[in-house]
């Protein structure tokens, strides 16, 4: 049996940017996204701690260092600039396997959006 666990997680960061016309997504700073073992067009969660929204898109590589955060498409209308977000990623795996599996989880700090 296989089984959906959380695979990465960042753990509340600021929302810099949004950008409703363009393509979609969720652009993410590349130290952030190294820190938290996610991957450039990997699916996420995006879940608004201010509004409770939650939403589905995938990860754009943000430029290194700048504790970019922007959700970009219909998304930017989810969220607005300085609201806290987490975004989560999930991974599906054989039970057994799932049982020792210890996701990658981040807590930057939330005023720079970056690892403290």
């Amino acid at each position: 049996m296989f089984i959906e666990v959380v695979k990465s997680k960042i753990h509340q960061v600021t929302v810099t940017e949004a950008n409703l016309y363009y393509v979609g997504s969720i652009t993410i700073d590349e130290d952030l996204m190294d820190a938290a073992n996610l991957i450039e067009n990997e699916k996420v969660q995006v879940v608004n701690i201010n509004n409770g929204e939650r939403l589905e898109t995938y990860v754009i590589k943000g430029e290194r260092g700048s504790g970019k955060i922007c959700l970009n498409g219909p998304a930017a209308r989810k969220c607005a600039v300085g609201d806290i977000v987490i975004i989560i990623s999930y991974g599906l795996m054989d039970f057994s396997e799932a049982k020792g599996f210890k996701p990658a989880i981040i807590f930057p700090d939330i005023a720079t959006n970056k690892l403290v």
